[in-house]
């Protein structure tokens, strides 16, 4: 492990090596662009499971988040600029929960889609009236069915510009995942699965999904059997090569829909109280080989630990990051107070040049937004750096994955924000939004 150190010189960060043989350029441009004020009462602006909180195409950049008092707002840019137009849109949510985050995606025909305020609620669900506008249409449903009960949406864009679109319909602990699918030459919805994760009404998946340059859709997902977190479990893994209609294993066995708990594939075996959270990231490879980001404690050992699942030459591999030193204890419901992010993952590369390169933030590194980056899979060593000068508090890491696919440039929302644990509200006013953009040398 190879420890970075950064100058601060205006609003431009450099980041300077400390160590010898690292591929990383002795000097690398950080640019931190100002947005606007937002919600800081709690972490429902910074949760992981924004997919996306910013998002572009060729030519704009837009980002989305709640203001102080609650309301909706959308920004853009031009993505050769750093001035940013915003505006309130007519629409506000339940801030004080911090489940009910907004995501946003833009279709391949320029229209962006947002749906926001969701905790086992109504879909709330919106797109603009032309294309790369800010003006939202109004609010109406998907499919009208399934959709009383939403919570952690998330929007992913196909390689023709289709959308899909994931929900879960149902409690913490008896939900299943449904899944919709958006076509732009029609502009419908329609629905692909009512319920392609299947819970039993014992236990719900926790789930994060990718779509490679394939088009191939990949999800990974843990159980839990109950609203209490430390009752998450397992790694399972499913991917689906025609568009989300058919579903298989890493072997190319079909299943039976719905996945349920006795018929899904486990990438790794993680027992209940391991620590083991909920709703992280995963990407694949330039040959279409899944990769999972997560953390969870070793058997014998007291300090949960990011870890890296990852299919390579037919079977399940995983790799411990053990530079933690500080322990703790995940369990009971709500959203938690933790010391550490859930971490986003990016992936470049094929065969043993693939890189990796995980964003987190870690109480150890004082709550700034931390890199970990993996030059080569095969390689020992990995370096430790951070991206900003300044605590984020509770802040976990959410990223524009179509500026990732298409250029390889980081554009990281960030905000300072905190979070009492159980749903609690701080007294706080609004903090500074901001984006992080920088190019990695992967």
């Amino acid at each position: 492990m190879r420890l970075v150190t950064f100058c601060k010189i205006g609003v431009v960060h450099f980041y300077l090596v400390l160590s010898l043989n690292v591929c990383f350029s002795q000097s690398k441009q950080i640019q931190i662009m100002d947005v606007g004020d937002g919600w800081a009462k709690n972490t429902v602006n910074t949760a992981v499971f924004r997919k996306n909180s910013l998002v572009s195409d060729a030519q704009f950049q837009y980002i989305a988040y709640y203001n102080e008092k609650g309301q909706v707002v959308l920004g853009k840019r031009k993505l050769n600029q750093t001035s940013w137009q915003l505006q309130i849109t007519k629409y506000s949510g339940r801030a004080q929960d911090a489940h009910n985050i907004i995501s946003i995606m833009i279709d391949g025909d320029g229209y962006l889609h947002i749906c926001w305020d969701h905790h086992n609620g109504k879909l709330r669900y919106a797109r603009t009236k032309q294309p790369h506008t800010l003006d939202l249409g109004p609010e109406h449903a998907m499919i009208g069915k399934d959709e009383e009960y939403v919570t952690y949406p998330e929007f992913l864009k196909m390689p023709d510009g289709s959308l899909l679109f994931l929900y879960r319909d149902g409690g913490s602990g008896a939900g299943n995942l449904v899944m919709n699918s958006y076509d732009t030459k029609s502009s419908k919805w329609t629905r692909l699965h009512n319920n392609l994760i299947d819970g039993e009404g014992k236990r719900n998946a926790y789930w994060q999904g990718y779509v490679d340059t394939k088009g191939t859709i990949h999800l990974s997902w843990v159980w839990r059997e109950s609203p209490d977190v430390a009752s998450n479990h397992d790694m399972a893994y499913t991917c689906s090569k025609d568009g989300g209609l058919t579903w298989e294993s890493t072997t190319g066995a079909q299943y039976a829909l719905p996945i349920q708990a006795a018929t899904a594939e486990y990438a790794v075996r993680i027992p209940q109280n391991s620590e083991l959270i909920n709703q992280t990231s995963m990407a694949a490879d330039d040959d279409g080989n899944p990769f999972i980001a997560t953390y969870w404690r070793a058997e014998g050992s007291t300090i949960p630990q990011y870890k890296l699942i990852y299919y390579r030459k037919g079977a399940w591999q995983v790799r411990s990051f053990d530079f933690r030193k500080m322990s703790f204890s995940l369990s009971g419901q709500g959203t938690k107070e933790i010391p550490i992010a859930r971490p986003q993952l990016m992936v470049k590369g094929k065969g043993d040049n693939v890189a990796v390169m995980l964003l987190f933030r870690d109480k150890e590194r004082l709550s700034r937004a931390s890199v970990l980056n993996l030059n080569k899979l095969t390689d020992e060593d990995y370096q430790l750096f951070d991206l900003n000068a300044e605590s984020l508090g509770a802040w976990e890491p959410s990223y524009d994955t179509e500026m990732w696919r298409n250029k390889r440039r980081l554009s990281l929302f960030v905000q300072a924000t905190d979070q009492k644990d159980g749903e609690g509200l701080l007294e706080s006013g609004p903090s500074k939004v901001r984006v992080i953009e920088w190019v990695p040398s992967l």
